[in-house]
C-alpha cells in the first residue's frame, strides 16, 4: 500500500500548506455547519459535531468561529445551507475516485467537478459507479510524539482498530464505523494528540499508477480538492515513486 502511505503523506504537507492559507478553515467550517444543522448544536449529544469541533481545535482554529459556525446552523445567527453531494468517476489511467462536497449551489458544483474530470484526463460517472470498489473506514492519523509502533498498536488495537500505519512522522490508524469513536476516545484518553480523524473511503484494492499517468492522477485530485466546494478527494491509485 506504498502509493495509499505516500499520497497519504503528499495530502498531510498539502494540508500543512492549506493551513496556512485559511482554506482548510472554510472545509472544517462548513463540516461543523453541516454537523450542527443535521444533529444538533449539543456537542455533547451530536457525535459528528464533537468530531468536527475536535478537528477544528487540532487545527487551532478559534473559539469564536467554531461558536459562530454553530450558532448559524442551529439558526441563531443568519448563514448559508449546505448540501452535502458525492460524485464518482476514473481519472487517468483508469483509477476510480470518489469526490465529497458540502456546496450551497448544487448546480454550480457539479459544473466545476465535471469539468475538472474533463480537463485534466477523468470522465465523472453515475453514482455507484465506482463507490462498491470502496469501504468507509474510520482513519485517525497521530503525531509521532516519540511514540512506538508497539505504544499506539496495543492502545489502537486493544480499542478495537483494523490496522496501523507507520511513518517517520506520523501513524495513522483504520476503525471500522462502528470502532471509530471508541478507538479515537482511547486514543484521547491515553494522553495521546490527534491530528486528524475522519471517515474516508478506502479503496479495496490499489492500482498501481505510475510516471506521466500519476502525475495526471495528482493533478486531478489537485485541482478538484481546490475547489471551494469540495471537501475530501479519494482514489485507488497506487502511485510509484519515480527515479
Amino acid at each position: 500500500m506504498s502509493g495509499h502511505s505516500k499520497w497519504s503523506t503528499i495530502k498531510r504537507k498539502k494540508a500543512a500548506i492549506d493551513s496556512k492559507r485559511g482554506k482548510i478553515f472554510t472545509k472544517l467550517i462548513k463540516e461543523i455547519t453541516v454537523a450542527a444543522k443535521t444533529g444538533g448544536g449539543d456537542i455533547d449529544g451530536n457525535p459528528r459535531l464533537r468530531l468536527a469541533v475536535d478537528n477544528a481545535k487540532s487545527a487551532n482554529m478559534p473559539m469564536d468561529n467554531i461558536e459562530r459556525a454553530i450558532k448559524k446552523a442551529t439558526g441563531e445567527l443568519e448563514g448559508a445551507t449546505y448540501s452535502e453531494l458525492t460524485y464518482e468517476g476514473y481519472g487517468p489511467g483508469g483509477v476510480a475516485m470518489i469526490v465529497e462536497s458540502l456546496t450551497d449551489n448544487k448546480n454550480r458544483t457539479v459544473a466545476e467537478v465535471r469539468h475538472i474530470f474533463n480537463k485534466y484526463g477523468g470522465s465523472l460517472g453515475e453514482s455507484g459507479s465506482v463507490a462498491w470498489m470502496f469501504d468507509k473506514k474510520g482513519v485517525i492519523v497521530l503525531p509521532n510524539q516519540g511514540k512506538t509502533e508497539d505504544d499506539i498498536m496495543e492502545i489502537a488495537l486493544e480499542a478495537g482498530a483494523d490496522d496501523l500505519i507507520t511513518e517517520e512522522e506520523y501513524f495513522e490508524v483504520t476503525t471500522s464505523l462502528e470502532a471509530f469513536e471508541p478507538v479515537r476516545r482511547a486514543i484521547i484518553d491515553a494522553g495521546l494528540e490527534v491530528e486528524n480523524a475522519s471517515l474516508q473511503w478506502i479503496a479495496q484494492n490499489m492500482v498501481e499508477s505510475a510516471g506521466e499517468s500519476a502525475e495526471k492522477v495528482m493533478t486531478l485530485i489537485e485541482m478538484l480538492e481546490d475547489l471551494d466546494d469540495i471537501q475530501n478527494v479519494y482514489s485507488n491509485a497506487d502511485i510509484q515513486e519515480t527515479e
